[in-house]
């Protein structure tokens, strides 16, 4: 994996993340944390999850195992986006750091119920993103379900269309 695809797999997750954060901004606090049908209690439950796996992961790597966070201690979704933003700074610079060389790197590292795996960090962080798009998707059917507006899609050729775009007009072509 290139610097240029470690990137732009990040670029990727974090636009999708920001996407859905956005819709989530137009939600009342109570529907933020309203119960939904899925694989956790709450729209905030989800989100959370997805925010504590990442966190986990990125733990694993600095080697400073954590447990998954508590949605508690999220009362609303700017509190979210700013625990997320910092993170994003942290992986940023840790996959930046880490660069062409290291990305095929393995680690050893024990999974939340004690299992000893050893991954390379191209697969963890491909990981990160696939289980984030997985749970964007629950967001997407809870926020159905209480009859709030979803986020712009968050499809992955959506975004290249989007990068796509931006390029040609800052080259001066429009699209």
């Amino acid at each position: 994996m290139t610097n240029e695809e470690i990137n732009a797999l990040l670029d990727y997750h974090y636009w999708a993340r920001d996407r859905m954060l956005a819709a989530l901004d137009r939600l009342r606090p109570e529907e933020f944390t309203q119960f939904a049908e899925s694989s956790f209690k709450s729209i905030r439950d989800t989100v959370v999850h997805i925010l504590g796996a990442e966190t986990i992961w990125y733990s694993r790597w600095c080697g400073n195992p954590q447990g998954m966070l508590k949605s508690d201690a999220f009362s609303d979704v700017a509190s979210v986006r700013s625990a997320w933003s910092e993170l994003e700074r942290s992986v940023r610079a840790f996959f930046q750091q880490l660069g062409e060389e290291g990305i095929e790197r393995r680690l050893e590292y024990k999974s939340l119920n004690g299992q000893q795996h050893s991954s390379s960090f191209a697969q963890m962080l491909q990981h990160v993103v696939n289980h984030a798009s997985y749970h964007r998707g629950q967001v997407i059917t809870m926020l159905r379900q209480i009859g709030a507006q979803p986020p712009e899609s968050t499809d992955l050729i959506g975004f290249y269309r989007e990068m796509e775009k931006a390029r040609r007009t800052v080259s001066g072509r429009t699209a």
